[in-house]
């Protein structure tokens, strides 16, 4: 299966996640703003991934526009959740998951959530979550 990761980072943290799953999984890795929804829709496994902003909601004016118009398009590809958080509890991952199932998309799992970059990751968590990309 091929997969895709399309991310957004302003400080670095969720980048270096992103870049860490690439390695993990051989997956393709754009940043959201060279990213072409169509191109992204032609894998089997999109993982996306943004961090906390705001109130606990996902990026609005580069992440969510993309997002909103890839999950418009989606079929049948699995979709994986990522990114990272600085406080909070990871309110604004249980929203991006529960958008994501309204859109129908077929979400495999519960969303990685990281707080910090990627030498924050818990092991037990970012091995279940490889696995299920790899599987």
């Amino acid at each position: 299966m091929k997969s895709v990761i399309v991310y957004w980072s302003q400080t670095g943290n969720t980048k270096s996640i992103a870049e860490k799953i690439a390695e993990d999984t051989n997956a393709d890795i754009f940043e959201v703003n060279s990213a072409d929804v169509d191109k992204v829709l032609e894998y089997d496994n999109i993982i996306l991934g943004c961090p906390a902003m705001g109130a606990e909601e996902i990026e609005d004016s580069e992440f969510r526009p993309f997002y909103e118009l890839l999950m418009s398009k989606i079929n049948d590809q699995r979709v994986f959740l990522f990114g990272s958080y600085g406080w909070g509890d990871g309110e604004w991952m249980r929203t991006f998951e529960a958008e994501t199932k309204g859109y129908n998309a077929n979400l495999i799992g519960s969303g990685l959530i990281v707080n910090g970059d990627a030498s924050e990751i818990e092991q037990d968590k970012y091995l279940d979550f490889i696995q299920s990309i790899n599987s």
